[in-house]
């Protein structure tokens, strides 16, 4: 309502300050009547009204007002209703097509008037450069001025957009984090838990102990295979759980990580020209994370199978193979030598219980609950890492891992935000328009000084009177006589004299002028009548 109302004070501000000149300079004291100021104040009253909705129509009142009152639009009444309305139209209208063909219009409309009037060019172009200096440069200011408008606008928008989903970027940062430990916590727990159970699993066959210490084997790998259960219920939790959770990753080096699987019964041999590498950031930890996943694979779904970690290095990357052979029990069903490898790759085993498979000589085979990511979740890994992952079942039915990482990983490159590009882009919009708002105009006058120019040559041929001609002309000949003794008469002659000419003689009807030259403007030859005959040439300087 407040809106509204200071809308309306505006429109009847701008009203009464556009009827100043009306008043002033269309009354009876200035050749007017009070008829026309009474019209003059009505129309500008409407123009005002619309101008809000329709920007282009009081602009195209104002200049049919002003053509019927002088050709070059130029009238000291409506002038200020030209550039008031002009720059209200590029300030309001969202399109600038409609403005566009009005400026068009006009110009044509203004080239017609002068040829129905038989009025010189000149004329036409003094309406043009009122054109463009009263109508067209306000609306470039007006266009401008939008633009701007708009780049304030949507900056305190972003701002306020910024600010109400601040706390949604602080809640998914948070929850990306705990998704990022958990999968740590995984990786390095369900290692550990791997190797727990395949040390329980030894225990419970070993011939040397007696059936309690079996039994209790057996109930520790039990103990493992719930526990891995366990965790990813706990990893489920701490993703939505607002408790804290430990962040600090394992700094153990590939070395210490084979050694830890050794000591837990696993065949594990390490191959590696120098000590392996530590690779910076995202690297070093898949590096870790391949190594693991290979021993904890072969673990689960090879147990007794000889592991191989194999590291080799370039300048430019790092290659880790993890290969593993078949295990030495079998599933039931299954012929002994068979190995859990050809029905599903290691890491995607369907969840088993942890309870042992028994084999036809009576041993047990340890299985572990597995969540199906393991491989997933380290491709994706190593991609982030810039290197590559590659796995597959061997013909004696074992497993190989393979990766290739990036020593210098490349930093990846921060996305801009929406609300950074939203605003780059209103600030090339403003950009934009201000330039137009200079090149226009500029360009408009450029076009008219070449128009000018070019007319110029033009009036120029045409008002050309030939020496010879110009010598032959009698005195007392009449204007039909001369232009059929004339080789080549000109079409017209020049709109009038030049600047300081002379003044012409007394008595005369008629005195026309003609160039005497291509090359020059002066000198001319002035040629007066009377009663249609020729009564004096003269070469005017």
């Amino acid at each position: 309502m407040r809106e509204q109302a200071r809308e309306h004070l505006f429109d009847l501000g701008l009203w009464l300050l556009l009827c100043v000149p009306v008043l002033l300079r269309s009354d009876p004291n200035d050749g007017g009547s009070w008829t026309e100021v009474a019209i003059g104040v009505a129309l500008l009253g409407g123009c005002v009204a619309v101008s809000r909705r329709w920007p282009p129509v009081p602009v195209a009142v104002v200049v049919a007002v002003s053509l019927s009152s002088s050709p070059e639009l130029f009238t000291p009444s409506y002038s200020l209703a030209l550039i008031a309305f002009g720059y209200l139209a590029g300030r309001r209208e969202e399109q600038t097509r409609a403005a566009l063909w009005l400026f068009g219009a006009v110009a044509a409309a203004g080239l017609v008037l002068t040829t129905v009037t038989h009025s010189s060019l000149g004329q036409w172009f003094t309406l043009l450069l009122t054109l463009a200096l009263a109508v067209v440069a306000p609306w470039l200011i007006g266009r401008y001025a939008r633009q701007y408008d708009r780049l304030v606008r949507s900056g305190w928008e972003l701002a306020d957009r910024m600010e109400r989903e601040q706390a949604a970027v602080a809640d998914r940062e948070r929850l990306r984090e705990r998704s990022r430990i958990a999968g740590d916590m995984h990786d390095s727990l369900g290692h550990d838990l791997a190797l727990i159970a395949v040390r329980a699993g030894a225990l419970e066959v070993d011939p040397a102990l007696g059936p309690a210490q079996q039994h209790a084997a057996g109930e520790l790998r039990c103990a493992a295979a719930d526990a891995t259960a366990r965790l990813r219920d706990i990893i489920g939790v701490l993703r939505e759980d607002d408790a804290g959770a430990p962040t600090t990753p394992s700094g153990e080096t590939v070395e210490e990580l084979t050694a830890r699987a050794r000591a837990s019964g696993l065949s594990v041999t390490l191959t590696a020209a120098t000590p392996v590498p530590t690779l910076p950031g995202m690297s070093g930890l898949a590096l870790h994370r391949v190594v693991q996943e290979g021993l904890t694979n072969a673990a689960k779904h090879a147990p007794g199978a000889a592991v191989t970690v194999t590291v080799t290095q370039d300048t430019a990357d790092v290659r880790v193979r993890v290969s593993s052979g078949p295990g030495e029990t079998t599933r039931p069903g299954r012929a002994p030598g068979d190995t859990a490898h050809p029905d599903h790759a290691p890491g995607t085993v369907p969840d088993d219980t942890a309870r042992p498979d028994p084999a036809p000589d009576g041993s047990a085979r340890v299985g572990l609950a597995s969540g199906g990511t393991g491989l997933v979740g380290l491709g994706e890994r190593v991609r982030l890492a810039g290197g590559s992952l590659a796995h597959r079942v061997t013909g004696d039915g074992g497993f190989v891992l393979e990766a290739v990482l990036p020593r210098n990983p490349p930093a990846p490159l921060p996305a801009a935000p929406t609300s950074a590009r939203e605003l780059d882009r209103a600030r090339r919009e403003v950009r934009k328009g201000l330039a137009r708002a200079i090149w226009i105009p500029l360009a408009l006058l450029v076009a008219l000084g070449l128009l000018m120019a070019g007319v110029a040559v033009w009036t120029q041929a045409r008002s050309y009177l030939e020496p010879e001609d110009y010598a032959r002309l009698r005195i007392g000949q009449s204007l039909t006589e001369i232009t059929e003794n004339a080789e080549d008469w000109p079409d017209r002659p020049l709109d009038g004299p030049p600047a300081h000419a002379p003044a012409e003689p007394r008595g005369m009807d008629e005195c026309r002028y003609y160039r005497s030259t291509m090359l020059a403007a002066i000198p001319v030859y002035r040629l007066c009548f009377v009663d249609g005959h020729l009564a004096d040439k003269a070469e005017v300087p």
